[in-house]
C-alpha cells in the first residue's frame, strides 16, 4: 500500500495536476456532446413537463436468507441517502455485490418489498402510481422482441403508449425522429434478434422514448459493449439528460473516458455511500479524506479499488463518514443553490404533480391494447420456427408414425388392446408436446411481459387474453391434422359423431395441457420447469385408468381419478370409439375376445354414455388452469419486486 501512495512530485503541485488532466479530459468529452446534442437538434422529443428532482432518505433493504428451517434476515442497505437532481447523467457505481442494482430498483419502485425509507420526488413523498407513468426502467438484459423488426418493435410499442387519438402518420413521424437521432434508421427492417448488442441497447432506449418519460433508470447499459459502442450509448443518455431528464444507471468499471462523460456519481461499497458528487470533485474528496489517487490512475478503477477493500477497510469507513452515508451534498455543483425539500415543494405546486399524472404515459383502452398484442402475437407465431412450423410437423410426423404401428386397427376385432394402447399413446403425445414446449418457451415471454408491463404498456388481463387468441389457431390446426391422419390411418368408425366427439377431446386436452403448462412456466425457470412438469403428471397418468384399471385402485387412493384430467380425457376417447352401443367388431381369426365392445368397457371399468361428462369436467378443469396459470403470473410479476 506504501509503494502505491508513495509520490514523487510536490504534494501541494499534485492534486492540480490530477485535477487539471481530469477536467481536460471531461472538457473535451462534453464538447463532443454538446456538437452532437447540436448535430441530432435541440428539441429532439424535449419533454414538455417540469423536471423531476429525486431524494432518496435512509434507505435500508432486508432479505431472508437460508432455508425454510433456519431464515435469517440479512440487510443489504444500510441507511443510505442521497439526491439525483434533473439534468443530470447520474452513474452508480461499486464493486459487485455493493448494492447498485438493488439501490436502482429501488429509487425506480421495481423493488418494494423488505424496503425501508423514503424516496422524494420534487420535494414530496413519492405516490409510485404517479412516479410509473413518467419513469421507465431498461434492465441489463435486451428484453426485446426478437421476431419482430425494428419498425414492427416501435410501431406497436408506440400503438401501446401513446393514446388512439393520436394519428398514425404522427405516430410514424415520433418513430422516425426517434430511429434518426438513435442511429437505427438504416436497421429499420432488421429483426431485433439480428442486431448488434449497441444497436440492441438503442433500441431498448428508443422503445422507452416513445412516451416521452421524465426519468430514466438503466441498469448496466453497457454490458456486453465494445468500447466504441460503450461511448455511444453512454454519449446518448448524456444528450437526453441535457433536455431535462433526470437518467441513473448503474455501472461497474468505466474506463477514463467514459466516467468523465457522466455528471454525478454515487459509489457504494458493502450498501454504504463513499462518495456523492460530480465526477471532476472526485478527486478534490480523496485528497480532502486523505486517499490521494496515484499518478495516471483511473480515479473510477481508483475508487473501485478502495470500495473493494483493497487499501484496507478503515478507508471505506472513513469515506462513509466523511459522507455521512449520503447525506452530504457538498461536492456536488453548486450545492448551496441546491433547493431543499420546501423549496422543491413550493416551485412545483400540487396542480403540476397533477399535470405529472395526466402528462405522463397515456394509457390506452384495454380494448386497443388486446387488439395491438393479438396483432403482435400472430406475426410472432407466423415467424416462429418452434411455436409454429416445428409444432406443426411434429403433429404431422407423430400421426404418420402412430398410424403406421397401429394400421386399421380400429377396426380389427383382434386388436382391440392394440387400439386400446393407441389411444392412450395419442394421450400421452397431446399432452408432452402441448406442456413440454409451452414450458421451454413461455419463461422467455416472461421477461419480456416483466419489462413491458412494469414500465407500463399494457395490462396483465390484455397481455394474457392475447396470447390465449394467438394460440387457438395454431393448436386447432395442429391438433386437426394429427387427428385426421391417426383417426384415418388406425381405420377408426368412419361415423360423423364418433369423429366429432374423438376431436373435441383431443382439442380439449391440448387446451389443458397447455394450460397447466403456463402454470409451471410462470413460476419455474425452464430448467426446473421441465423437471416440475413431467413430475406432476405421472400421478396423473397413474390415476387415468390404463394399466391398472380405476375399478383395481385402493379406496384411500381413488380420489385421485377425480383429480386427473387425463382420466376424463382417456374415458371420452374410450367412449368416443367404443361406447353409444358400437356394433360388434370383424373378428378376423377364430375368436376374438373384445369383439363386443360392451366386454372391453366393462374389463377396463369404463362406461360409454359418460362422454359430456367427460367434456364437461375437462372444461371445467381448463377453466380452472386458465384462471390459476393467470393468478401465478399476476403473483409472479409482484413477487419478483
Amino acid at each position: 500500500m506504501n509503494t502505491v501512495m508513495h509520490h514523487t512530485m510536490p504534494e501541494d503541485t499534485y492534486p492540480e495536476r490530477k485535477k487539471f488532466s481530469l477536467a481536460s479530459q471531461a472538457s473535451s468529452q462534453s464538447l463532443i456532446v454538446e456538437q452532437q446534442i447540436l448535430a441530432y437538434g435541440l428539441e429532439f422529443r424535449k419533454p414538455n413537463k417540469s423536471p423531476i428532482d429525486i431524494s432518496f432518505n435512509n434507505i435500508k433493504y432486508t432479505v431472508s436468507v437460508g432455508n425454510i428451517l433456519r431464515q435469517q434476515e440479512k440487510e443489504i442497505l444500510h441507511g443510505i441517502n442521497g439526491r439525483f437532481p434533473p439534468r443530470q447523467l447520474i452513474a452508480i457505481m461499486g464493486p459487485s455485490g455493493a448494492g447498485k442494482s438493488t439501490l436502482l430498483d429501488i429509487i425506480s419502485g421495481y423493488r418494494i418489498t423488505g424496503v425501508e425509507g423514503v424516496v422524494y420526488t420534487n420535494g414530496r413523498i413519492r405516490d409510485l402510481s404517479t412516479f410509473r407513468k413518467v419513469s421507465c426502467y431498461i434492465q441489463q438484459d435486451d428484453r426485446l422482441q426478437p421476431l419482430l423488426t425494428v419498425q414492427e418493435n416501435m410501431q406497436s410499442a408506440a400503438n401501446l403508449k401513446l393514446g388512439v387519438n393520436i394519428r398514425q402518420y404522427e405516430k410514424e413521424g415520433i418513430i422516425e425522429e426517434i430511429l434518426t437521432t438513435l442511429g437505427l434508421y438504416e436497421s429499420l427492417h432488421t429483426r431485433a434478434g439480428r442486431l448488434s448488442g449497441g444497436q440492441k441497447k438503442r433500441l431498448s432506449i428508443a422503445l422507452e422514448l416513445i412516451n416521452n418519460p421524465l426519468i430514466m433508470f438503466l441498469d448496466e447499459p453497457t454490458t456486453g459493449l465494445d468500447s466504441s459502442s460503450c461511448y455511444q450509448c453512454v454519449s446518448l443518455l448524456k444528450m437526453l439528460a441535457r433536455q431535462g431528464r433526470t437518467i441513473v444507471c448503474t455501472i461497474h468499471q468505466p474506463s477514463a473516458s467514459l466516467f468523465s462523460l457522466f455528471d454525478q456519481v454515487f459509489v457504494l461499497a458493502g450498501g454504504e455511500c463513499l462518495y456523492q458528487g460530480t465526477t471532476d470533485n472526485l478527486l478534490p474528496f480523496l485528497d480532502h479524506v486523505n486517499l490521494p489517487c496515484p499518478l495516471y490512475h483511473n480515479p473510477a478503477d481508483y475508487v473501485i479499488e478502495l470500495a473493494c477493500g483493497e487499501y484496507g477497510e478503515e478507508k471505506i469507513q472513513t469515506m462513509v463518514t466523511s459522507m455521512q452515508n449520503g447525506q452530504t451534498l457538498e461536492w456536488m455543483n453548486d450545492y448551496e443553490r441546491l433547493p431543499d425539500l420546501k423549496t422543491l415543494r413550493a416551485k412545483n405546486p400540487l396542480h403540476k404533480e397533477e399535470h405529472f399524472r395526466k402528462g405522463g404515459m397515456q394509457e390506452t383502452s384495454q380494448w386497443n391494447q388486446l387488439k395491438v398484442l393479438t396483432k403482435r402475437g400472430f406475426l410472432k407465431s407466423k415467424r416462429d420456427a418452434t411455436l409454429t412450423h416445428l409444432r406443426l410437423i411434429v403433429n404431422i410426423l407423430t400421426g404418420f408414425m402412430l398410424g403406421t404401428v397401429y394400421i386399421k386397427s380400429g377396426s380389427d376385432g383382434t386388436r382391440v388392446l392394440d387400439n386400446y394402447n393407441l389411444l392412450f399413446a395419442i394421450l400421452i403425445h397431446h399432452m408432452f408436446s402441448t406442456m413440454m414446449l409451452t414450458i421451454l418457451t413461455f419463461p422467455q415471454e416472461m421477461t419480456i411481459l416483466q419489462k413491458e408491463h412494469f414500465n407500463r404498456w399494457y395490462s396483465l388481463k390484455a397481455f394474457y387474453f392475447s396470447i390465449s387468441i394467438v394460440d387457438i389457431p395454431i393448436s386447432v390446426i395442429s391438433c386437426s391434422l394429427f387427428t385426421i391422419i391417426i383417426y384415418l390411418m388406425s381405420a377408426q368408425p368412419l361415423e360423423y359423431n364418433r369423429f366429432c366427439m374423438f376431436w373435441a377431446v383431443s382439442l380439449l386436452m391440448v387446451f389443458v395441457a397447455q394450460s397447466f403448462g403456463l402454470m409451471v412456466g410462470a413460476i419455474f425457470d425452464v430448467v426446473n420447469g421441465t423437471f416440475i412438469g413431467p413430475t406432476f403428471n405421472i400421478p396423473m397418468m397413474m390415476f387415468a385408468g390404463f394399466g391398472v384399471t380405476l375399478r383395481d385402485l385402493p379406496s384411500y387412493l381413488y380420489w385421485g381419478s377425480y383429480l386427473s384430467y387425463l382420466r376424463y380425457a382417456f374415458e371420452g376417447y374410450v367412449g368416443a370409439i367404443y361406447g353409444m352401443d358400437r356394433e360388434t367388431l370383424e373378428c378376423k381369426e377364430g375368436y376374438c375376445h373384445y369383439k363386443y365392445p360392451e366386454k372391453l368397457l366393462s374389463d377396463m371399468a369404463m362406461r360409454g354414455d359418460q362422454f359430456w361428462n367427460d367434456i364437461m369436467a375437462l372444461l371445467v378443469i381448463l377453466f380452472i388452469f386458465r384462471t390459476s396459470a393467470f393468478c401465478l403470473l399476476k403473483w409472479k410479476l409482484v413477487a419478483v419486486r
